[in-house]
């Protein structure tokens, strides 16, 4: 990383991935920052089934994922340049409470909460039913 101002470089932040997907132990020389959450690849494959269909169906066209120290939010979009319709979170802090996983509106309502995303994506089958009737 010669060359590197102190991990960053022309405004952006350079990530070492395999940090993130094996964080080093606590105690150790970087050990001290807590790991990102990410959604993994079932996670992922079961989100993006349900975006395929939307967006085959025309409803949605657009997403974003984002991967914070606390949470990984799936943003679902009708247009770019729009505010996100839904957000499917992972907050592994709740899993033990109401569950890592939830479903969130553009006005911030809480549409459905679980332990498991299978379940939590459901919440979306009845618009999926409107859209194929049509």
């Amino acid at each position: 990383m010669e060359g590197t101002d102190g991990g960053r470089s022309g405004g952006a932040t350079i990530i070492d991935f395999s940090q993130i997907r094996h964080p080093p132990a606590p105690g150790t020389a970087s050990g001290s920052d807590p790991a990102i959450v990410a959604f993994d690849r079932r996670e992922l494959n079961e989100i993006l089934n349900v975006y395929g269909r939307m967006v085959a169906a025309g409803e949605w066209r657009d997403y974003a994922i984002d991967m914070l120290k606390d949470r990984a939010v799936f943003s679902i979009f009708r247009r770019t340049s729009e505010m996100p319709l839904f957000r499917v979170e992972k907050t592994p802090r709740l899993a033990r409470r109401q569950g890592a996983f939830s479903v969130t509106a553009a006005g911030g309502l809480v549409m459905k909460r679980g332990h498991e995303l299978r379940q939590v994506l459901r919440v979306f089958d009845k618009a999926l039913r409107s859209v194929e009737e049509r």
